[in-house]
């Protein structure tokens, strides 16, 4: 009776005249920490109230995401997780989760025109936010089944089978995680050392998955799905919770889609607290499984193709996830590989840190150029979750190379010089002149035919951006040298 009391107590914080004053997290985990997790029936009263609170901040939500008139919110108690899970959430794993805060990015800000604040996720133990949904999945299933509970199970090929593997550790529980051929092996081995089961099995995720189903009924394990189980959405969440109570004044949340998990989970508790708060969602170009979900009406299939944001190439949104996001999210927008590349490239060189691609997804679309540098979000202050910083040495050399050439300080071009002493000398000196830096020289005799005492060059030079490679192409053009020059590329 008390945690009944306590609860509606704390609930009846969040009424329309409370919420619109954007009221703080802690003043409601608070509440819930001085006593256990509600029980079943609880948990219904709880929804209930919740979802009564907030359905008063979301009609003008709901026209952005194309819910017809007639659905909207007329069974918002029945979503698949509320704010009151969210808040339970938070209280269960803060023991056990690093609390990242948000901090102005001085640099970014200035950059950009707006600003910029950055939760660092990717500062969790095992690398990124899917911590907190592992961590609150296990705790959840250690109350519902005590001695009961074999162990758990799930098919990731990184961010998620590390989570689950430390935290299962760390709790006592057996985890087995089954991870395709194609997952990196520094993963593999840490999922390992956390003393987890792994079984490599498939060509891709979804032949993992389908594999690791079939242990569940045979080894009496539990699945947890990394981005649609309903408590790893409420664990997602508390990070919007963390938000509000560091920049209350936010204007714009911008978070990475994949499964729909993180943002379904952050823009519940956001708009909750603060109605007015847009919450934005960004997908990689050649992944748009959430884009193709709202044109649809219900999860689809999208077409998917190897993108540097490989923790957000999820072909098909969980169904609880979107469900839950539809009511809440205000648009989504979607970044090509340039826009991430140079995301990235910005993170380590004014912020020094380093960022797996899907982790920097929403700084990409805020970048100049990009499909959120509006003139409305100017002066604004824009939260962006780095969600993952699980990247492989190779694949950021790679990354920063492309970053480079997209911000045109690495360029590629030919020209065709004197096939006689000297005619490289004179092409290198005018580079020189240019304070061009060569990285790389290539002679070609066999493919140019348009002379047989000339020869065509291919030179990669480091240049200090846009202005500076406009310089040397009109000097070499000027010197009569013809060229073909390389843009970046999509």
């Amino acid at each position: 009776m008390l945690a009944r009391t306590t609860f509606r107590m704390a609930a009846s914080r969040l009424q329309p005249s409370a919420v619109s004053r954007s009221v703080p997290c802690t003043t409601i985990c608070r509440t819930f920490s001085a006593q256990p997790v509600q029980d079943d029936d609880d948990d219904k009263a709880a929804k209930k109230t919740s979802s009564s609170t907030t359905s008063t901040a979301s009609p003008k939500v709901s026209q952005k995401v194309g819910i017809p008139e007639t659905d909207k919110y007329k069974n918002l108690e029945s979503i698949p997780v509320v704010f009151s899970d969210i808040s339970r959430a938070k209280v269960a794993i803060r023991g056990g989760i690093r609390r990242t805060d948000c901090t102005k990015s001085y640099f970014l800000s200035e950059a950009l025109g707006m600003n910029i604040f950055l939760k660092p996720e990717f500062q969790q133990f095992t690398g990124s936010f899917k911590e907190r949904g592992a961590r609150n999945a296990i705790l959840k299933l250690m109350r519902e089944q005590g001695s009961s509970l074999n162990g758990v199970i799930a098919a990731s090929a990184g961010n998620h089978a590390l989570a689950l593997a430390y935290h299962g550790k760390e709790l006592g529980i057996p985890v087995t995680v089954v991870m395709p051929v194609v997952a990196p092996l520094a993963k593999v081995d840490k999922c390992r050392k956390f003393g987890a089961r792994v079984i490599i099995e498939g060509a891709h995720i979804g032949e993992s998955k389908t594999f690791a189903e079939t242990l569940v009924e045979k080894d009496k394990l539990q699945y947890v799905n990394g981005y649609d189980d309903p408590p790893i959405i409420s664990g997602a969440g508390t990070i919007g919770c963390e938000i509000m109570e560091d920049v209350p004044e936010v204007d714009v949340v911008v978070i990475p889609v994949g499964g729909g998990g993180l943002i379904a989970g952050v823009a519940c508790a956001i708009k909750t607290l603060k109605p007015e708060c847009k919450v934005i969602g960004v997908e990689p170009h050649f992944c748009a499984s959430y884009t193709a979900a709202l044109k649809a009406g219900k999860p689809v299939a999208a077409s998917v193709q190897n993108t540097l944001a490989d923790g957000l190439a999820v072909p098909v949104v969980g169904p609880h996830a979107f469900e839950v996001a539809r009511h809440y999210v205000d648009e989504c927008v979607q970044v090509s590989e340039k826009e991430i590349s140079l995301a990235l490239l910005r993170l380590i060189e004014n912020e020094k840190m380093v960022v797996e691609g899907g982790g920097a997804t929403g700084l990409a679309a805020l970048l100049p150029g990009g499909p959120l540098d509006r003139p409305e979000f100017k002066g604004k202050n824009i939260v962006v979750p780095l969600c993952g910083g699980n990247i492989d040495t190779t694949v950021l050399g790679r990354v920063i190379e492309r970053g480079l050439a997209a911000d045109n300080r690495l360029v590629n071009f030919y020209a065709e010089v004197s096939d006689r002493p000297g005619g490289i000398a004179k092409l290198t000196q005018i580079l020189a002149d240019m304070n061009a830096s060569i990285k790389d020289i290539y002679h070609e005799r066999a493919w140019l035919h348009t002379s047989v005492d000339r020869v065509q060059v291919k030179c990669v030079v480091e240049l200090n951006g846009k202005e500076h490679a406009d310089r040397l192409k009109q000097a070499l053009l000027d010197n009569g040298y013809p060229i073909i020059w390389k843009p970046t590329s999509r």
